[in-house]
């Protein structure tokens, strides 16, 4: 062979052992399959969807396991690798997983909430990436014309008002330290009255219209607050536990990732305020839209897909 075609031959078998090798800095690294699983919760099906379309969007393969059931079956799945990523609710989940406190308890801070979490998920294989500031928690909320008449936008406000007043909510509410007891010890708060009703449903937010009761405990992501025109008083004393919404994930699932899962997940994350949570609910619970629909108008809306 003459030393021309020698060359050649010997720089053409060395390009394609650096191709197939990867070489160059060029190499695209493949996208591990995901499977995002939900409970059986409208909610829980819209954030799956969120998670879901932002994946899909940016080339990820996306198996839907929703409405599986409560956590006790949900969590499990999540565990065994059966699901690798779940929309879930910060100290609500500390809490389940670490029952007796050892490795960290919820506490009103996010941020606090979040590594406690972390460190109790880790030895479970998963990991909680980050969470937004939408919550679904116990809430208080007012008409609006409440609010306005009252000049009320936060729990604090309430103070100099509370004395004319009545308080709805659950008939254990007298005896929690997340309602009456901590409106009381946080907030200073003594009411007229307190009105037994339910947790957070129908009877409530009927005596919230009905003026029976001037403020009302429901959930902070019950579709009825947009619904309803309701106004969320902030919880500016941190008597709620952080029970923000977050992507656990499993870490097998990371590892096989350059990252950019992570970076997509924690995109809905920083754009999920508790009023798009609570517009989002309300579309699918009341106006009976699609949650499929629902999630992808948010995510265009969002700018996250096109």
């Amino acid at each position: 062979m003459k030393r021309g075609n020698l060359l050649l031959a010997i720089f053409v078998a060395f390009a394609v052992v650096a191709s197939a090798c990867g070489g160059g800095g060029g190499g695209t690294s493949t996208k591990p399959d995901v499977i995002v699983g939900s409970t059986n919760f409208y909610e829980q099906i819209t954030l799956g969807e969120l998670y879901s379309q932002i994946l899909e969007a940016n080339g990820y393969k996306v198996t839907r396991k929703f409405n599986l059931g409560a956590r006790d079956i949900v969590y499990p799945a999540l565990k065994t690798g059966q699901i690798n990523i779940l929309p879930e609710y910060l100290a609500t989940l500390l809490a389940f997983v670490d029952k007796d406190g050892k490795i960290a308890k919820p506490t009103t801070d996010k941020n606090e909430t979040l590594a406690g979490l972390k460190k109790a998920l880790d030895p479970e294989g998963l990991t909680a990436l980050e969470a937004a500031d939408a919550t679904d928690q116990n809430g208080f909320v007012v008409t609006k014309d409440t609010a306005t008449s009252k000049s009320l936008k936060k729990l604090s406000d309430l103070q100099p008002v509370a004395p004319t007043m009545i308080l709805g909510g659950p008939p254990e509410c007298p005896q929690r330290p997340f309602c009456l007891l901590g409106l009381m010890s946080v907030y200073g708060l003594k009411f007229k009255d307190f009105k037994p009703l339910d947790v957070g449903g129908p009877l409530t937010v009927a005596a919230l219209e009905g003026k029976q009761i001037d403020v009302g405990l429901i959930l902070t992501s019950d579709p009825s607050i947009v619904a309803k025109g309701f106004v969320l008083l902030d919880d500016d004393k941190h008597l709620q536990l952080a029970d923000n919404l977050a992507p656990v994930v499993r870490k097998d699932l990371l590892s096989k990732d350059d990252g950019t899962l992570t970076k997509l997940l924690n995109s809905v994350s920083a754009k999920l305020s508790q009023a798009e949570l609570n517009d989002m609910n309300k579309q699918v619970a009341v106006d009976k839209a699609d949650s499929k629909a629902v999630a992808a108008a948010w995510l265009k809306k969002q700018g996250l897909i096109k």
